[in-house]
């Protein structure tokens, strides 16, 4: 056993040890470690073998290891001659000691403010510039480090940013740079030869080491040009991520540039990326078309204006589409008088005998529990015997209650009558009685004369058809269907039956040539109730159809909503595209972040702070999440959905007997 006092004891030493790291210096915050990036000479040529010498050597990763002398490690012997600076010359790379007086005159004694980091820059003799042109956006604080990646996972990262570096580049021309390392901000950190963007998510400081911890989330990488460092060639997705360590800098308005930069996909414009002042953002149409989309906002926020901005991009880029929107209020037709056709109740036409029989059942059964399931089977019978008197019925082989063949009402009601007329005594009648009781209701009210009329006999369903799915569109690709006239009791079947026959003619047209059409529901929460708030109603499942699988037959589906969280459980997970734009409702923002991707966790923080006519967009239609200010709308293509001004209007006196009887009018003329 060895003694201790005996001479052959050794006491183990780590730093004496062959192959142990020499000790770094105290320094080793993180505002030292971003002034030491900073300071750190590039080398000129490859790694030479004395590392003192050559200078720090940035890692792939883009963090600075700074070579420090270790203690136990023998001096190396001075050159044979060494050449004495002189005050007009400086040595293309400094001496160690050089760097470590810099250092040192750096940190902040006692009492004393921090540096800049300008000021940390050891001074050299100026260099001729490189033949690059300079660029108009470039920013001294785009080129600094901001902070540095501490943690790394694989959807995204923690970082520490430097307190004193936020302040600087909050004061920077560079609207980008300028908020760069803020909530919802884009930040760049250096893979290799390529640019890794993230967003940041959240924020919280560290009062530990004086600076700001923040998560951040990959959006996706672009290549860097050897030349100026700059961004070029941004994909979504990341193939290859930062080690702890890795220095993070500021994106600036050049880089995002590139980052929103179309693809070649066709797109279209509408507005700004914030906080930019100059980066279009555009909505991929093809791919936001292609797996639906949902146009989310509380009442106040500009939904309806940003809605009709969409829209008529869409149409000015695809003047022979075909658009078909449902309009519950009666807003939009002030917006598509040029641009489209404007259906209501005075000019629709739509034919009863398109309506399927669930549809039937809806608007002429009455009854529930087990009396609806015995004047439904009352309802087939009839309604087959109606359709198969049509001599169009004589051409076709086979039909069904389904079948969309032209029939009279009064067939309809003479067969019902009919069957009531074979029952014996002790058979009730009570249910015949409620269905042609209903039908007669239906044929002589009115405000049901749009669709009940005896005139709609006629087959006249292609012409029906071409002029709500426009086809030709004749340059006006959309058409407004307002429903704000129809009875309540009947526009929920209204809208299914629209709704069904841009499926069915999907559907049936399929071995020809794809005839994509776009159906946007405004209000879609009252068409696609959550179970909670459902009430059985068709159009709640024709609607969840096409968001499942409407894309499959060139269908495509816009809601458009103020209460996100009202919507049947799977419709808007089922939207490619998310436009959000202010939501107060706490339920609704856990609804819309639940239904958002991952990597647009940190845009969703900022959903409730959004202003008027500002929305965020992630998913299939951009390239990554977005921060979006809406463009202004031309007054002639605005919707009628502005607030009244009640003291401009209450300002304002004569007129008031001529308004009330040109609405009384009107009232008593709806029946």
């Amino acid at each position: 056993m060895n003694d201790m006092r005996s001479g052959n004891f050794r006491t183990f030493d780590p730093a004496r040890e062959a192959g142990a790291e020499p000790p770094q210096p105290r320094g080793n915050s993180l505002r030292d470690r971003i002034r030491r990036a900073e300071t750190a000479p590039q080398p000129a040529a490859p790694a030479q073998p004395d590392s003192a010498a050559s200078g720090a050597a940035p890692s792939p990763s883009g963090y600075v290891h700074q070579p420090q002398p270790g203690p136990a490690a023998d001096p190396a012997p001075p050159p044979a001659t060494a050449p004495t600076p002189t005050p007009a010359s400086t040595p293309a790379s400094a001496p160690a000691e050089t760097l470590a007086r810099t250092a040192d005159a750096a940190s902040p004694r006692l009492g004393e403010a921090p540096p800049r980091p300008s000021d940390s820059v050891p001074r050299s003799e100026p260099r001729p510039p490189e033949p690059v042109a300079e660029d108009e956006d470039s920013s001294e604080n785009a080129a600094l480090p901001l902070g540095v990646v501490l943690e790394i996972s694989g959807a995204g990262s923690m970082i520490a940013i430097d307190l004193q570096r936020l302040s600087e580049c909050a004061d920077d021309k560079d609207p980008a740079v300028a908020m760069a390392g803020q909530v919802g901000s884009q930040i760049k950190i250096r893979v290799g030869n390529s640019w890794l963007i993230a967003s940041v998510r959240n924020q919280k400081q560290d009062r530990k080491a004086g600076s700001i911890l923040a998560d951040i989330d990959f959006l996706g990488e672009g290549k860097e040009e050897k030349l100026t460092g700059r961004l070029f060639g941004f994909k979504r997705g990341v193939t290859r991520f930062p080690v702890p360590g890795a220095m993070v800098y500021p994106a600036s308005t050049r880089d995002l540039k590139q980052v929103y930069a179309s693809d070649g996909r066709s797109a279209v414009t509408i507005g700004k990326v914030f906080p930019t002042k100059d980066i279009r953002a555009g909505l991929y149409v093809d791919a936001m078309l292609g797996k639906h989309f949902a146009l989310l906002g509380s009442t106040g926020t500009g939904k309806s204006t940003s809605a009709a901005l969409i829209l008529h991009r869409i149409c000015e880029a695809a003047p022979e589409g075909h658009i078909v929107m449902i309009d519950p209020h009666g807003e939009y037709a002030a917006a598509f008088k040029q641009t489209g056709i404007i259906l209501d109740v005075s000019n629709l036409q739509m034919p009863y005998w398109l309506m399927n029989f669930q549809e039937h059942c809806e608007v002429l059964l009455t009854s529930n529990g087990n009396d609806r399931q015995t004047d439904a089977d009352i309802l087939a019978k009839a309604l087959l015997k109606a359709r198969q008197k049509s001599r169009l019925a004589e051409q076709m082989s086979k039909i069904t209650v389904d079948s969309p063949i032209p029939y009279l009402l009064s067939d309809l009601s003479t067969a019902i009558k009919d069957a009531m007329g074979t029952l014996d005594k002790a058979t009730n009648s009570a249910p015949y009685m409620r269905i042609s009781t209903k039908l007669d209701d239906l044929r002589s009210d009115p405000r049901y004369q749009f669709m009940f009329s005896g005139m709609l006999v006629a087959d006249t369903m292609k012409e029906f058809i071409s002029k709500v799915f426009r086809m030709p569109a004749d340059g006006k690709p959309i058409s407004i269907i307002d429903v704000s006239g129809v009875p309540s009791d009947i526009t929920s079947t209204v809208v299914a039956v629209l709704s069904r026959l841009v499926f069915d003619f999907a559907i049936w047209g399929r071995e020809g040539r794809t005839t994509p059409i776009l159906l946007v529901c405004e209000e879609a929460h009252r068409y696609v109730p959550n179970e909670k708030n459902a009430d059985g109603n068709t159009v709640g499942t024709i609607l969840s159809r096409i968001a499942k699988e409407g894309r499959k037959y060139g269908i495509s589906l816009g809601l458009i909503t103020q209460r996100p969280s009202d919507l049947a459980e799977g419709v808007l997970s089922q939207c490619g595209t998310i436009i959000s734009m202010r939501l107060n409702n706490d339920r609704d923002q856990e609804f819309v972040r639940a239904a958002m991707p991952e990597g647009a966790r940190g845009f969703l923080d900022a959903i409730p702070a959004l202003r008027n006519r500002e929305c965020i967009i992630c998913g299939e239609g951009v390239a990554i999440p977005i921060r979006v200010s809406f463009d202004n709308l031309e007054e002639i293509k605005r919707p009628a959905s502005e607030d009244p001004s009640f003291v401009e209007l209450w300002s304002q006196a004569g007129g008031e007997e001529d308004i009330v009887e040109r609405t009384v009018t009107r009232w008593r003329s709806q029946g």
